[in-house]
């Protein structure tokens, strides 16, 4: 018989390699300046990186000494405080304790009685409160926004879709079901649909205003036309933060006409719900308190390690209608492990299901809202800031009104067709990126090419602000004057 183990031979020699461990990790998150803002990874790391694994392996020392050097050295980028691509946070550093301290209990968090579904109620309550959402609604922590929002538009398809539709799925409906959507709304509402068997067709993308707003108008326009064509309108999707350029849909108006037309009224607030620590998100987000379902990541602007995002449902026992499959082998035992205080794995797709949630409990445990709040609010500033000081440079132009914490803009050069002017602004965004300048991310804006800031980080100052609006213009400048030699 085999005397190998998986268990630590040495627990005292263990305990210093996680020490280790963790001192590497803290040296990286507590030094982000003395980094790139990023950097690829060289062809001979990757290759070290994703060689094949051994039968008897190098031992816990070598390996961690491999993950200090190749991993850590080269991550995404986003502790840095001149990251902004995409929408990614910053990662708190107490919610990163919460990660370790999750995943040395590896709990399957799917309903049973243990710590990690208490700390996931309290979470949800949080968020509940947040959102202004009744005690009867319900939640759950799903990996992100795209999750959240197949989630939320599976309970709109079986609450509004008409009957019959869990049990017998489409196949007995003549009618199309219809969901309306901005044209700028996330790829994942689309992806929702389709997973669903409603189909591409079935998502209505409608106009937007020169704000980037859906037009309220084309909006009426086209759920009266789906109805003269016998299709079967069933919900709204609103935006509170789209991706592209951070636009806020009028909440209350859509509130206002899924009550009319008796429709769903999903909101995708993965990018703006956090602001509603603010004033001004309460303000800008009006509305969403009235939505049936929302769909928000906490690893965004709240500035939580991945994966955290979270589906609400507002009305208490549509959720478990959606998702809920009794099973023998998990009912409640009459007072055993199994009668847990909530049953997470008939809320939605997941049984297996890790401790999410503990990261989020510790670091607003730790921190209380406020700080979140002034980051935030901090975030909205510095947004209005950039978009102020690329407004008053002749060489810059912003390509869309800044309503929350996203900025898109671009290098302005007359003379330059508009394919060579997109070509020299992905050019910017390239030579930024591997300079180590800043990482903004990059999109199209009205067809035009564009730089893209998506201020979700807790660590940036004006300063950097100050910083990538001189490097878009020195390196507009360089470029330029090189294509011209």
């Amino acid at each position: 018989m085999s005397n190998e183990t998986l268990e630590p031979r040495d627990w005292d020699a263990f305990r210093a390699q996680a020490h280790r461990a963790v001192d590497a990790l803290v040296d990286h998150i507590g030094s982000p300046r003395e980094q790139a803002g990023w950097r690829p990874v060289p062809p001979t790391v990757a290759a070290r990186l994703r060689a094949p694994f051994s039968a008897k392996g190098v031992g816990l020392e070598a390996a961690l000494e491999d993950a200090i050097y190749d991993v850590l050295a080269y991550p995404t980028g986003n502790a840095h405080p001149r990251f902004w691509g995409w929408v990614i946070g910053s990662g708190a550093p107490a919610a990163i304790v919460g990660d370790l301290i999750a995943a040395g209990l590896n709990a399957n968090n799917f309903g049973s009685e243990q710590s990690a579904a208490h700390v996931e109620l309290a979470v949800i309550d949080w968020a509940k409160d947040l959102l202004g959402y009744p005690a009867e609604a319900t939640g759950l922590l799903v990996s992100g926004g795209s999750m959240a929002n197949l989630a939320g538009l599976t309970v709109a398809r079986n609450e509004r879709g008409g009957p019959g539709v869990r049990e017998e799925g489409l196949s007995g409906h003549t009618a199309r079901l219809m969901v309306y959507a901005s044209q700028e709304t996330h790829s994942s509402v689309r992806k929702a649909l389709e997973l669903l068997g409603l189909g591409e067709r079935s998502l209505s993308l409608v106009p937007v205003l020169a704000d980037k707003t859906i037009d309220m108008g084309a909006l009426r326009t086209a759920i009266v036309r789906d109805r003269e064509l016998g299709r079967r309108p069933i919900a709204l999707v609103g935006n509170a933060g789209t991706v592209n350029t951070g636009a806020v849909d009028p909440l209350a108006a859509l509130a206002d006409l899924a009550a009319a037309e008796k429709l769903w009224f999903h909101v995708d607030g993965a990018i703006g719900v956090p602001a509603l620590l603010t004033a001004r998100g309460r303000e800008l987000l009006k509305g969403i308190e009235r939505a049936d379902s929302v769909a928000l990541d906490l690893h965004k602007w709240l500035y939580m390690p991945y994966e955290c995002g979270m589906v609400l449902v507002r009305h208490g026992g549509a959720q478990r209608r959606a998702f809920g499959v009794p099973a023998p082998y998990l009912a409640p035992g009459g007072g055993g492990t199994a009668d847990g205080p909530f049953a997470f794995n008939d809320h939605g797709v997941q049984l297996s299901r890790g401790f999410k949630a503990l990261k989020v409990w510790l670091a607003l445990r730790a921190h209380g809202t406020q700080p979140f709040a002034a980051a935030i609010d901090a975030n909205l500033d510095q947004a209005q800031r950039l978009a102020a000081r690329i407004g008053a440079s002749p060489e810059l132009e912003l390509l869309a009104p800044v309503a929350l914490n996203v900025v898109v803009w671009r290098y302005r050069a007359p003379a330059l067709a508009p394919d060579a002017l997109d070509a020299l602004n992905r050019r910017i965004l390239t030579e930024m990126q591997t300079r180590g300048i800043a990482v903004p991310s990059g999109t199209l804006v009205d067809g035009c090419y564009a730089l893209r800031a998506a201020i979700t980080n807790h660590r940036s100052t004006d300063a950097d602000f100050d910083a990538v609006v001189e490097a878009t213009v020195a390196l507009g400048r360089e470029l330029t004057r090189a294509a011209a030699a």
